[in-house]
């Protein structure tokens, strides 16, 4: 009857977990709700948008014809890919903003995006405009107070994941522990 039990639980305990891990996450304490995080991507979407215009006015080729190095014309192309990737990103994460390697990517993607608008402001400062280096560097700032809410959102987000993962990995050593304490069958029947 135990084996019976034994071999129930540890059936059980697969369902257990898939049950768990396709259910939509409750918020834990200090984890913000879905909907709030949906709201901060959605904001970081339209912040990554607007960046598009002000971007697309700097001519990084003029840029090189003045002895600029060429490397900045990529690091602009690169920024524009990298705007319209986390625009596009961060609406696709709202939808389930649970994805710890989504939120990881896009997290990623704006901190590339600032260091590369930060390596093109000296740029544009000696060959362009420094009104538009100002007003590029203004944009990019618009977004800190964003940015600074989705990495608290992250690093929560890992915390409860751990959580998870040791609560799991708890269960899963109980069940082992009571399979392998039980009688070995025997041969014969009674």
């Amino acid at each position: 009857m135990n084996r019976a039990l034994g071999a129930i639980a540890v059936l059980q305990f697969p369902l257990l977990v898939w049950a768990q891990a396709s259910a939509p996450a409750a918020p834990g304490p200090g984890l913000t709700p879905d909907w709030d995080v949906s709201v901060i991507l959605g904001e970081m979407s339209d912040h990554a948008t607007r960046l598009g215009p002000t971007l697309n006015k700097i001519d990084a080729k003029a840029w090189v014809a003045k002895g600029a190095s060429e490397t900045y014309a990529a690091q602009l192309q690169s920024a524009k890919d990298q705007a319209r990737a986390i625009a596009t990103d961060a609406k696709a994460l709202a939808r389930s903003p649970e994805k710890l390697s989504a939120c990881l990517q896009l997290f990623f993607r704006i901190q590339g995006l600032e260091q590369m608008i930060d390596s093109l402001d000296g740029a544009i400062r000696k060959y362009q405009s420094a009104e538009l280096a100002d007003q590029l560097a203004a944009q990019s700032a618009e977004n800190g107070t964003n940015r600074n809410r989705f990495q608290t959102y992250i690093v929560s987000l890992v915390s409860q994941k751990e959580q998870e993962c040791a609560v799991m990995d708890k269960e899963a050593q109980r069940c082992r522990s009571v399979v392998a304490t039980q009688a070995p069958a025997t041969g014969r029947k009674q």
